[in-house]
């Protein structure tokens, strides 16, 4: 029943899914990880009890996201030998040390020091406790600084010459390191991580607040996420905006694919805010635009030229539809947490950031946008640098393994059971433990002066004065 099917649509989908589920989790443990060793240096800095409160209720969720993040990765990994192997032949001498890089840097570094993280407080003291928390924080961001080196080589390749067996060779390391997207692309996915955290944490502090559960530990991390997300968000935003220059000098057909493109403006381009883009047709049926701002964004001249696709071969092209509807997904979910961010400041400025009930639920509601808004950049990303896997150089089609259609598409469901079984479930306990926040303690029996209800001392003099006076 495959057998019609193209085994690369087929190679290309299966990736698409199992990096789709492995990037949300690496998304929240890089920022839930330094999240945890913010708590821990609070609580060695101000010794509020709050704050370890805190510690100990994430590391459990951060525990089995690390854990579901590792999984997920090692069965991608797979995939570069099993649909890939021509790609993994062609650019192995370059991608293999950095991936080799990560796992004896970064990986080695965060399993080291998890353990003590997780278990070890009593047994090495607050102090190694915390450089073990730090430790597991770092280990993740180089994790993430390898893993963006790779891909953004493989979107901006430099460094690299072709050996006579016709392999992507280093002569250079540092180039082919800190290739031309490289510094934009690690800058804009570390922030996303953190915006990704901050969100799902004023999500389940926002949550917590309006159930009235633990309001001193729910309110802590609510106030906590949001002046993250005040922060994050418009940094993000310009972030955004410098890696789109970056990507418009190398990488221009992305652009095109992105803003719709698909005439060329000589004299100024516009921004095309919705439409719904007909690649066949080469154009944009229905489209709300505003004149010259695309120029305006990208050049900073109203006027200035803007190439469309209709420079491209049509077999050069990316697919249109999924890369301009991805990158509005991801740019409008980015300004709504600009716009929960503001939210936030004024409602702190008023004093009723605690209180504020409609802002919790829109936190609530915003809790999932930061997995979406990665998951829409990386499509953006990944879809419009086809029909490339090394871009400008090798070709998807050239890329894949002699595998034909049925074996692809058999492991391709198995690959959609397994993985709805194991990480549904992994997700869902995530969810439990995050429902759970204990409530805050009581004060204990000798921290406050005990009445008998209804009784206070003056009112009992008073009855006792009364009294002897009737005598």
């Amino acid at each position: 029943m495959f057998d019609n099917l193209d085994a690369v649509l087929l190679a290309r989908a299966q990736f698409a899914f199992t990096v789709s589920f492995h990037i949300i989790f690496p998304a929240f443990s890089i920022g839930l990880a330094s999240y945890l060793a913010v708590l821990n240096g609070l609580y060695l800095w101000t010794k509020k009890e709050v704050c370890f409160e805190l510690f100990n209720f994430w590391k459990t969720i951060f525990a089995v996201a690390f854990g579901m993040g590792v999984v997920s990765g090692i069965v991608m990994a797979y995939q570069f030998g099993t649909n890939w192997s021509v790609f993994s032949d062609k650019a192995g001498p370059v991608i293999g040390p950095l991936m080799g890089y990560e796992v004896m840097t970064a990986f080695f570094l965060e399993a080291g020091f998890l353990g003590v993280m997780l278990f070890g407080r009593h047994r090495v003291g607050p102090a190694l406790h915390f450089f073990a928390t730090f430790m597991v924080a770092v280990g993740t961001l180089i994790s993430a600084t390898w893993i963006l080196a790779v891909n953004s080589w493989m979107q901006t390749p430099a460094g690299f010459g072709i050996n006579d067996k016709g392999q992507f060779i280093p002569l250079d390391w540092w180039a082919v390191i800190f290739n031309p997207s490289f510094p934009y692309r690690l800058v804009h996915m570390v922030l996303a991580a953190y915006l990704t955290t901050a969100l799902v944490v004023g999500g389940v502090g926002a949550w917590h607040l309006l159930r009235k559960t633990a309001p001193r530990r729910a309110g802590k991390m609510f106030s906590m996420a949001m002046g993250m997300v005040a922060i994050v968000a418009p940094i993000q935003i310009l972030a955004g905006d410098a890696h789109g220059l970056n990507t418009l000098e190398h990488q221009p057909v992305k652009i095109m694919a992105m803003e719709g493109h698909f005439d060329s403006h000589p004299d100024g381009a516009p921004l095309i805010l919705f439409g719904i883009p007909d690649q066949a047709n080469k154009r944009i049926d229905y489209a709300i635009e505003i004149p010259k701002l695309s120029s305006l964004i990208l050049k900073h001249d109203l006027n200035a030229p803007m190439a469309g696709l209709d420079t491209v071969p049509d077999n050069l092209q990316p697919p249109v539809v999924v890369v301009f509807w991805s990158f509005r997904i991801m740019v409008g979910l980015g300004f709504a947490m600009l716009g929960l961010g503001l939210w936030s400041l004024w409602a702190r400025y008023r004093g009723t950031l605690q209180s504020d009930v409609w802002l919790h639920r829109l936190a609530v509601a915003m809790g999932p946008a930061g997995f979406v808004a990665v998951l829409a950049g990386w499509v953006t990303t990944e879809v419009g640098r086809q029909p490339y896997t090394i871009y400008g150089q090798l070709l998807t089609a050239q890329s894949h393994s002699a595998i034909e259609a049925p074996a692809v598409a058999t492991s391709l469901i198995l690959f959609i059971i397994v993985y709805f079984f194991v990480f549904g479930s992994g997700t869902f306990y995530i969810l439990r433990l995050m429902a759970r926040l204990p409530r805050d303690p009581t004060p204990e029996i000798g921290d406050a002066p005990i009445r008998t209800a209804g009784i206070v001392p003056g009112t009992l003099a008073h009855k006792v004065e009364g009294g002897s006076h009737g005598h």
